[in-house]
Parts: C-alpha cells; sequence; structure tokens
C-alpha cells in the first residue's frame, strides 16, 4: 500500500449555526493547517497515488480566501464538516485532519470496515 499526505493551510472565513449562544454564530475567520492522506495498492502512469499539487489545488482552489458558507453551501462549516467535505472531494483520500486553531483539530477517517 502506498500513503501520501499534504499539508497545507487555508485562510477563510465562516459562521455556524448553533443551538446554543457562541461567538462562532458571528462571522469570523480562521487560518487553517489541514492534512490530507490518501492511499492507493497501484499508483499512476506517473508513479504516483496523487500529485501533491493537485491534492492542494483540489482544496484552496475552492476553499482558500473564500466565505466557507457560500462554497459550501448546505453544511453548517464545522472543522468537522469541512474535514468530510474535503474527504468527499479528494480521490484516494481515506483521513483528513483540520486544525481551526492552536489545540483545536477535527479529524475525518474512513472506517475500515
Amino acid at each position: 500500500m502506498y500513503y501520501v499526505t499534504k499539508r497545507l493551510e487555508i485562510a477563510g472565513a465562516h459562521k455556524l449555526t448553533l443551538n446554543y449562544e457562541s461567538k462562532c454564530q458571528k462571522l469570523h475567520g480562521h487560518n487553517w493547517i489541514i492534512y490530507v492522506s490518501c492511499k492507493s495498492k497501484e499508483l499512476d502512469e506517473n508513479g504516483m497515488i496523487l500529485d501533491f499539487k493537485h491534492i492542494k489545488n483540489m482544496i484552496s482552489d475552492k476553499l482558500d480566501h473564500q466565505y466557507i458558507n457560500e462554497v459550501i453551501p448546505n453544511i453548517n462549516p464545522t472543522a468537522e464538516n469541512i474535514a468530510k467535505w474535503i474527504y468527499d472531494n479528494v480521490p484516494h483520500c481515506y483521513k483528513v485532519v483540520v486544525q481551526e486553531s492552536e489545540g483545536n483539530t477535527a479529524i475525518y477517517e474512513k472506517d475500515e470496515d
């Protein structure tokens, strides 16, 4: 099995819809640190699972310096939901780590059935 992990940073704004009072219900921003891990039994014709640049572009081109609520509609853009969205949009992805701020990290990982 081959494994790759791409680390990237994106800046963006969001606001959360919550059933309790929170500062996060107001528009605010983060510099998220994201780790995207992919795996495959086979490499492509270039000897890669995915090019690191392509992984970055799949995420940065959509999310960096954006209002996340508009880019990923129909979800509450929590760190957990952002991790799941990335997982769903990057081929061969099995794990995404989204660090929203120092000490606050969400992980979405494919269950091994």
